[in-house]
């Protein structure tokens, strides 16, 4: 059977995330049945394994994978489900990638006191382990996704987000911790040294372009209809304003702009006022706008990478920039 192009971008460390599924499991049991029950769940529905294997990959840039890379990559993913868990809850989402949501099927309370737990797991694996700069790194991802998701909840309730404020807000949500990811696998192999400071950086930069790119190519499959677990146009209903969206109105005078943001404060879910904002972004060029956008960053991080040594590792690092631009779901 053909592998997939995620299989042979995460070849290089595909020994190290087998193992890692394994003690991640581990790391989420609980003597309290009903919390080890709701984890096994949380466990049983994990997707891509995207930010371990950021976190491997990064580390095998600069040396082997040891104990302290497998723990970074545990910090992260620890971290990323507990807010997911948080985000389903604030957003009153029912699923998350094609599955029953934890507040869906445990209600809100239950959902919370689960996103609390998984944090404290994720600290105390650091502190125990005295991996105080991985814990700095990752605690800071977790202060930039909040100040992100309220940023958007304050802009949502006028709908006057600019491009600027856009990318604020998608690189706080999404990029910070894909930043976070690679930081925290180099710093897993070189430490606090001078050279280890500077490369941990060099690598944050190249994660935070990679998070963007992944966040447009999801805002641009809204539109194409093929985004898993959520259906399609869902931004526009949402009242969410993407890059696509952001551009038109840039594109029109101030009072045609008014005249839109009024269609999608009003009945935004409406079938006729969905195609008509879609015309309007597609004649305004806001999609082949986004496109290139992403496709500018998208080469910005093939320069960021050439900081790093060459090998295996950072070739699949290169190989999963080009999958977060091209990929269809």
């Amino acid at each position: 059977m053909a592998s997939s192009p995620l299989d042979r971008i995460k070849a290089p460390v595909a020994t190290e995330l087998d193992g890692f599924e394994s003690a991640f499991r581990d790391l989420m049991r609980s003597k309290v049945p009903l919390l080890d029950w709701v984890t096994r769940y949380i466990v049983r529905r994990k997707g891509k394994q995207i930010r371990p294997m950021l976190v491997y990959l990064a580390a095998r840039c600069y040396g082997e994978c040891g104990e302290k890379s497998r723990r970074a990559a545990a910090l992260v993913e620890l971290l990323h489900t507990a807010t997911l868990v948080h985000d389903d809850v604030v957003d009153g989402a029912p699923k998350r990638r094609g599955f029953w949501s934890i507040n869906a099927l445990w209600k809100n309370k239950i959902a919370v006191l689960i996103g609390d737990y998984l944090l404290s797991r994720g600290l105390l694996l650091a502190l125990d382990h005295k991996d105080y700069q991985v814990l700095h790194l990752t605690s800071n991802a977790v202060r930039r996704m909040s100040e992100g998701e309220l940023l958007q909840i304050e802009k949502a309730r006028k709908l006057d987000i600019t491009e600027e404020v856009y990318f604020q807000i998608i690189s706080a949500k999404t990029a910070s911790l894909m930043a976070t990811c690679c930081a925290v696998g180099v710093a897993s192999v070189l430490g606090e040294s001078e050279e280890g400071i500077k490369r941990v950086e060099e690598a944050r930069q190249f994660g935070e372009t990679l998070g963007l790119v992944f966040q447009m190519r999801d805002d641009l499959l809204d539109f194409d209809g093929h985004r898993t677990g959520k259906a399609p146009l869902a931004d526009i209903k949402e009242k969410k304003l993407t890059l696509p969206l952001i551009h038109a109105l840039g594109q029109v005078s101030w009072l045609e702009r008014r005249r839109w943001i009024g269609l999608i404060k009003g009945q935004p879910a409406d079938p006729r006022n969905v195609t008509r904002i879609v015309e309007f972004i597609e004649s305004s060029g806001g999609l082949a706008y986004a496109r290139r956008v992403m496709q500018g960053l998208v080469e910005k991080g093939q320069r960021q990478l050439e900081s790093f040594p060459a090998g295996s590792a950072r070739d699949s690092l290169g190989a999963l920039l080009v999958f977060a631009a091209e990929r269809d779901h």
